[in-house]
């Protein structure tokens, strides 16, 4: 595969082509000449990770992310138990695919719940467990903080810094931080905490935050050009950070998802170049 060299470091998401399955997504990317790939656990579940592996390999790309582990939040034994062994299976997902890192995605308060300190505790206690487990397999956790819109019900972790308070706990090499533009854009202490982060950095994903928000505010990520994030100034910080690893574009949107999966690949390129990568 032929890779323009402003394209080295660029990798799509699956989610952001919604209708793809792996297959398609992997020949989508051969064909758009997009070096890597960001994969999602159910898409890969249905063909089975050894095939999801296969693809990838004999396409020559790489896995720049699983997405995604986490869910750490149950109060109850039975929920905490179940919550570490779809971790275990998730770690083991990301090292046979040789994915670059596991996305976390850590949870929000458990129904009925109003104990933030106490759902955030819990996330550290299940890191002490999986951690070490990741660690023995080659994977990197990477702990994804959420916009605080999501805190109730998907991440009790809303900055960078709080990601990172929970990471530097461990050895770098198994627990990191993702950065992403929809989730850190806002916050007046990202720079901060990016310099801080370092090579910890695990991954660096991008797309815009639209305004209005849809009713499901979960589809609010929107191309980049078409909302509200200045793109450079993060890229520059996470380079001079020490990140040398894949730009992630990922897009979860109603409208993008319903549009020709190459035409947005297309359109994704080219706002890349255009809006990412140039100063």
């Amino acid at each position: 595969m032929t890779v323009d060299p402003r394209l080295a470091r660029l990798s799509l998401n699956q989610r952001t082509t919604q209708r793809w399955s792996v297959a398609q997504a992997v020949d989508g990317c051969v064909r758009a000449g997009i070096p890597a790939i960001g994969l999602w656990r159910e898409p890969v579940a249905e063909i089975g990770v050894p095939a999801a592996a296969r693809l990838v390999t004999d396409a020559g790309l790489r896995v720049s992310s699983l997405c995604r582990g986490g869910f750490l939040t149950a109060a109850d034994d039975a929920g905490r138990a179940a919550a570490l062994a779809d971790n275990r299976r998730a770690i083991d997902e990301a090292a046979a695919l040789s994915a670059a890192c596991l996305v976390l995605v850590v949870g929000g308060l458990p129904p009925g719940s109003r104990d933030l300190r106490g759902a955030r505790q819990r996330v550290a206690d299940a890191l002490a467990e999986l951690a070490p487990y990741a660690g023995e397999r080659g994977v990197r956790l990477a702990l994804e903080p959420l916009h605080p819109m999501y805190c109730a019900d998907r991440a009790v972790l809303s900055t960078l810094g709080q990601a990172l308070d929970l990471a530097e706990a461990f050895p770098a090499e198994q627990v990191g931080v993702v950065v992403d533009t929809f989730h850190v854009w806002w916050d007046p202490d990202v720079w901060r905490q990016i310099v801080r982060a370092g090579t910890r950095i695990a991954s660096f994903q991008i797309c815009d935050f639209l305004t209005p928000l849809p009713a499901d505010v979960l589809l609010g990520r929107g191309m980049m050009g078409d909302g509200h994030i200045d793109f450079p100034p993060l890229r520059r910080a996470v380079q001079a950070a020490g990140y040398t690893g894949d730009v992630e574009v990922e897009i979860f949107n109603a409208e993008v998802w319903a549009t020709d999966p190459d035409r947005v690949l297309a359109t994704m390129i080219a706002r890349y170049v255009d809006l990412v990568l140039t100063d």
